[in-house]
């Protein structure tokens, strides 16, 4: 599983102590603003609040980025990353389109949960974006739904994922997915693993193609001929009960 960044809930922090590494604090920029983004929203974090959290000036931040909506995008690229990472981690090429389903969604939920750039991926309102912005982020947003949509239709071709619209599937998972980013605290009764898992589960189950095929296999067991047979079989015995119960017959 990915582990969460140091310093990831106070990450203006760590900006002091890199002095000598711009690309460490190129990051802490991003997890700070990451973290603003999410406490307050896009349109009310201004780049003098992040400089000020940073403890630094205006044109030193503007010197790692020039302006808000490279950060944004940088943001939502590292979410994208920390939830393919997850992908990798669980080997999912080796297993069927069903397994892969299963495997994104508990690696895109813990992301949700345990990274602020994987719950800002959850929680961007584009709305907010230049048009420019808005189409770079949007095509991020299709890569990973690609994938997605992607393993489910792997799965209906192998018989592990009934027969669907992916389309449909894959929008309605994402966006069970995403809604964790409007109720998830962190130091809750569950762990990040626990919720990753039960997401997996409850969101794939109606995918699955041996539920699926679960009626037409008993349909196809029925034989009318035998059922005729079966039927003649118990009204026999009905019968007798009827004719016991009346006194023996006449000869």
């Amino acid at each position: 599983m990915v582990k969460p960044p140091k310093n990831a809930m106070e990450p203006w922090k760590s900006f002091q102590v890199r002095k000598r590494n711009p690309d460490g604090k190129r990051d802490a920029v991003l997890l700070t603003a990451a973290h603003l983004f999410l406490e307050q929203g896009y349109r009310r974090t201004s780049m003098s609040e992040l400089a000020k959290r940073l403890n630094i000036t205006k044109p030193a931040l503007y010197y790692y980025f020039h302006n808000k909506e490279e950060i944004v995008v940088e943001c939502y690229r590292r979410g994208i990353a920390v939830i393919e990472a997850g992908l990798d981690e669980a080997l999912v090429s080796h297993a069927a389109g069903f397994e892969k389903v299963k495997a994104y969604v508990e690696a895109y939920a813990t992301a949700v949960v345990l990274h602020e750039f994987g719950r800002y991926v959850a929680m961007l309102d584009d709305g907010a974006l230049s048009a420019t912005t808005r189409r770079e982020v949007r095509t991020l947003k299709r890569r990973i739904d690609a994938t997605l949509r992607g393993y489910i239709e792997e799965g209906m071709k192998d018989g592990s994922i009934a027969s669907c619209n992916a389309k449909i599937a894959a929008f309605a998972i994402a966006g069970a997915i995403n809604w964790i980013g409007m109720w998830y605290q962190p130091g809750g009764l569950l762990t990040a693993a626990e919720i990753g898992k039960q997401f997996s589960s409850l969101l794939t189950n109606g995918l699955h193609g041996q539920v699926a095929m679960a009626p037409a296999r008993k349909a196809a067991k029925v034989d009318p001929s035998k059922t005729v047979t079966v039927a003649s079989a118990r009204s026999k015995p009905r019968t007798l009960a009827r004719s016991q119960a009346n006194g023996p017959t006449k000869s």
